[in-house]
């Protein structure tokens, strides 16, 4: 059974949350202070972690700053609603996903559950479930091992999060072919996508960074974004 932590101060929240997590064979163990859920963070055995923005200690910017410092674990976000800036600050720092307060236990099931289908090497592509190719990707500078989901970049270990890698793996998987916003977000979420397609900018713009000095990410004003390498020669 996968493991979900739930960090928020909210203790009203987690009981029920929990209950209805276990129709869908999920565990939520929720933590009501940061400093709680690093430790349980620390301790390992946790598949997807689910942050609310206000906590008390420090904010849930911080503490996704905080995780991603050295934890690669998928996360949620749980935003003020209609908060735009939440969101995209959120997903400048990491964060892979993000549903606005209040929410429907439902829909943060179906988030939890893309992430985790996600994590375990499978990526949803409209209604059919394609399993990983377990053949690496190798380019120049750049190899993708799809089986491992690591990268790597002029032959050092690449740290990158659930949705940076499927984004770079959509890519890589035909190089050259240029992919749209609603493309890559309808790929990446596993449903029609209702976030904005500004996160897409922005986990393009994180994926580059990552993989800097590497020119990787060819951008087509008004199109999309392509992987711009040359396949390693055998």
């Amino acid at each position: 059974m996968s493991r979900i932590l739930l960090i928020d101060d909210d203790d009203q929240l987690g009981p029920p949350l929990a209950t209805y997590f276990r129709r869908y064979e999920l565990e939520l163990v929720q933590a009501t202070r940061p400093s709680q859920g690093l430790a349980q963070l620390r301790e390992g055995g946790f598949d997807v972690a689910i942050l609310d923005v206000m906590l008390p200690e420090m904010d849930g910017f911080e503490l996704c700053r905080t995780i991603r410092k050295d934890n690669d674990i998928p996360i949620v976000m749980l935003t003020a609603r209609g908060d735009v800036m939440d969101r995209v600050v959120g997903l400048e720092l990491g964060a892979d996903d993000y549903l606005p307060k209040p929410f429907e236990p439902r829909e943060l099931v179906a988030r939890v559950q893309t992430l985790l289908r996600r994590r375990n090497g499978s990526v949803r592509t409209g209604v059919a479930v394609a399993p990983a190719d377990p053949g690496l990707l190798s380019f120049e500078g750049l190899v993708i091992d799809p089986a491992r989901r690591s990268v790597q970049r002029q032959g050092q270990e690449v740290e990158l999060t659930g949705t940076e890698f499927e984004l770079l793996h959509l890519l890589a998987r035909e190089p050259g072919r240029v992919f749209s916003r609603d493309d890559i977000l309808n790929r990446l979420r596993g449903h029609e996508a209702d976030l904005y397609t500004r996160a897409v900018d922005i986990v393009v713009s994180r994926l580059r960074k990552k993989l800097e000095p590497l020119d990787c990410i060819k951008t087509l004003r008004n199109a999309g974004y392509s992987l711009a390498l040359r396949r390693a020669q055998p």
